[in-house]
């Protein structure tokens, strides 16, 4: 499956942006998708994950009540909505799928996930 994101940019503290993902594949199969981000000198950490219930939704603590992720079975795409930014949310933000495995398990770790999107910078000042 590829995975193409789009959103992200630069923006001050407190506030939004809004990332999406859209996979080939994501008509055809229910893959569980979720965004990761890197920030320079930093290990990728997973950020939050979806597949098809809202109890399969995680988030990392740090975005909990910030962020949402969703998903658009129409247009085949998972967004991450983000809101009330802070410069720590600077990191080149990556989507990336997997099978539904990867959203079964508490947490998110970047070994689960196969297919990975080519990142998109978000800049927080």
């Amino acid at each position: 499956v590829q995975l193409v994101e789009s959103g992200g940019g630069s923006v001050q503290a407190g506030g939004s942006l809004s990332l999406s993902c859209a996979g080939s594949l994501f008509r055809e199969h229910w893959y569980c998708v979720g965004w990761f981000r890197q920030a320079p000198g930093k290990e990728r950490e997973g950020v939050a994950r979806i597949f098809r219930r809202a109890a399969d939704i995680y988030y990392t603590e740090s975005v909990k009540g910030r962020f949402a992720i969703s998903r658009d079975i129409v247009n085949n795409t998972v967004h991450l909505e983000m809101n009330r930014l802070q410069p720590e949310d600077t990191a080149v933000h990556y989507c990336a799928a997997s099978t539904e495995t990867a959203c079964l398990r508490p947490g998110m770790a970047t070994s689960w996930f196969g297919y990975w999107g080519q990142g998109t910078q978000v800049t927080v000042s």
